[in-house]
């Protein structure tokens, strides 16, 4: 038999062209997720960073409110660092039939937007004195 004649059946090793488009497409998939993954992974860091500044700027907004025997009802709004916030403070109604205290319960409500646009809101509550009647 001459060189010419042979033919893969003939016991010659190699792949065809076909075996090496079949495992060029497995690699593009296979690399095409881990591309979809590695971009979750980043949206994923940058919420998080986002959602820690607004975390860490709020925790500064309420340590800078002022002491609970001069905090007064109503709205304060600024910004910190491009975050703007908007504090509101209201009184919460307590039961009728609750003894007499000397403190008011008062409800702060923060609201912050980032520079990115992620928001966040913090609910507390801040014992006030009683005005004396």
């Amino acid at each position: 038999m001459s060189p010419a004649s042979k033919s893969c059946s003939d016991g010659e090793r190699g792949f065809t062209l076909i075996e090496a488009l079949v495992a060029l497409a497995i690699i593009a998939a296979v690399l095409g997720a881990i591309g979809a993954v590695i971009g979750t992974t980043v949206q994923g860091t940058r919420a998080i960073d986002q959602k820690l500044a607004l975390s860490g700027a709020a925790e500064t907004v309420l340590a800078g409110l002022p002491p609970r025997g001069a905090l007064k009802v109503g709205r304060q709004t600024g910004t910190l660092a491009g975050h703007r916030w908007r504090i509101d403070v209201a009184p919460i109604n307590a039961a009728a039939d609750a003894p007499p205290s000397r403190f008011v319960p008062l409800a702060v409500n923060l609201r912050m937007q980032g520079p990115g646009g992620a928001q966040i809101q913090v609910t507390t509550v801040r014992l006030v004195p009683r005005a004396p009647e």
